[in-house]
């Protein structure tokens, strides 16, 4: 499997630390990619996104919640989604509040980067406020453990915003959030695919 990435994407991490943890970062090429030049990712997937995972029959796989549902397929590990149920629909709850945690966060980044407007700071005001009030409900409810997809998820999102917003800090207001992100920041998943 060949898998377009780009290092500082908390998607791709998302796929990546999935893949270590199912023990099958082995069994995939990591491809460097850049989304602005690339002639081979529009083509396996369309939307020019990263991650993208090119299998061996040449099937292309996108966006991160479907590799990592197919990655959970591979290898003998225990699952990252459970197989239903309660545990299923939570874990996917909070893929979910991630990855718009991520999205809001990766959509600012890029406004920011651009020159000011009205609409732009509308915009990355909206888009500060939904992560805000991401952060605020996994404070009351935070994952528990990196046992699952949702875990993964929120990890994930919190080590993109260490990366991309330090200069907001999160954590004093949310100690329980702050605490179990402190203890799965360590678990090789995270530690090995965290940007540099």
């Amino acid at each position: 499997m060949r898998l377009f990435f780009s290092a500082t994407s908390p998607f791709v991490r998302k796929v990546l630390a999935c893949a270590i943890i199912r023990g099958i970062e082995d069994q995939i090429e990591k491809v460097p990619t850049s989304t602005m030049t690339s002639a081979e990712l529009p083509v396996a997937n369309p939307l020019g996104k990263v991650p993208c995972l090119l299998l061996d029959d040449g099937t292309a796989v996108y966006d991160s919640p479907v590799i990592c549902d197919h990655l959970d397929t591979i290898g003998g590990a225990a699952p990252l989604l459970p197989a239903a149920g309660p545990a299923r629909l939570r874990a996917m709850i909070l893929q979910a509040l991630a990855d718009g945690i991520m999205d809001a966060a990766v959509l600012r980044r890029g406004q920011l980067a651009a020159p000011q407007d009205e609409a732009r700071a509308a915009s990355n005001a909206r888009q500060k406020a939904a992560v805000e009030r991401g952060l605020d409900r996994l404070e009351s409810d935070p994952p528990q453990g990196l046992n699952d997809i949702g875990a993964v998820s929120v990890a994930c999102a919190l080590g993109y915003l260490d990366f991309r917003y330090s200069s907001e800090p999160w954590r004093e207001s949310r100690p329980q959030l702050a605490a179990w992100f402190a203890s799965v920041s360590t678990h090789p998943a995270l530690a090995t695919t965290a940007p540099a």
